[in-house]
């Protein structure tokens, strides 16, 4: 099945702390079914001296479950579901359910 969420999305969270924050995208493990957001569900890490890096309490971003998170509408913001098109050309774009603006050009 082809993704639904994507590296580089703007998208919203729909449950848990972080319920109505939005985010980009970083990174997404479709094997686990989550996806890393910036700025959403930041936990803390206690971190060892290396040479590279500085040690001490450090707040990073923890993976969040695909089925918290919704794409955000590109005219509106607010969440959307996710939909297939596909283009006279022969390309499959993905479409917002809520607009039916494309998410990707």
């Amino acid at each position: 099945m082809a993704a639904k969420i994507k590296k580089g999305d703007k998208v919203v969270v729909l449950t848990g702390r972080d319920k109505g924050r939005s985010g980009e995208v970083i990174e997404v493990r479709p094997s686990e079914s989550r996806a890393l957001v910036r700025g959403v569900n930041m936990v803390k890490r206690h971190q060892k001296q290396t040479p590279q890096r500085e040690g001490g309490i450090i707040s990073k971003e923890a993976p969040i479950h695909l089925s918290n998170i919704a794409v955000a509408d590109p005219k509106s913001g607010k969440p959307t579901r996710v939909g297939f098109k596909i283009m006279n050309d022969g390309r499959k774009v993905r479409v917002a359910k809520r607009s039916g603006v494309e998410i990707d050009g």
